[in-house]
């Protein structure tokens, strides 16, 4: 997914030092429970080896799913809530809206442990959580 590949660019260009940027990985959440986000934020522990191939949720700075047609239920449901429960905090999900991307961020609500809705960006993405990053739409399709 194109966007997906721009995305990881842009991210990339703003972690921290102690994060990296990672796709077709998965985060354990139980035993037989290792969902795989289109990209994930991480801390990467001291002596992570290159076979690893799942983070536990506390190395789980942010989650990112790419809705397309055939993962709409599991992208949009299932898996927020899963990552909700599991303690990840900050929460993205993009749609296609007319070939343009939409970025639906969400945080952790402490009290309910479920993700609340904190902006849909369309034209720019601008958020302090969980690192600061400005990003336009049109840098996602660069």
């Amino acid at each position: 997914m194109r966007i997906v590949d721009d995305l990881v660019r842009v991210l990339r260009s703003a972690v921290p030092e102690d994060c990296d940027v990672v796709r077709e990985m998965t985060v354990t959440l139980g035993r037989r429970q290792r969902p795989g986000p289109d990209l994930m934020v991480v801390r990467e522990p001291s002596g992570s080896g290159l076979d690893r191939t799942t983070y536990r949720p506390e190395e789980v700075v942010l989650a990112v799913e790419v809705v397309s047609p055939d993962s709409e239920e599991r992208d949009r449901k299932v898996e927020p809530e899963r990552y909700a429960q599991a303690g990840i905090r900050p929460f993205w999900r993009i749609e296609n809206e007319d070939g343009r991307p939409a970025v639906h961020v969400y945080e952790l609500d402490d009290t309910t442990g479920a993700y609340v809705p904190t902006g849909i960006e369309r034209e720019k993405l601008r958020v302090a959580v969980p690192f600061p990053i400005t990003v336009t739409m049109r840098e996602l399709l660069a």
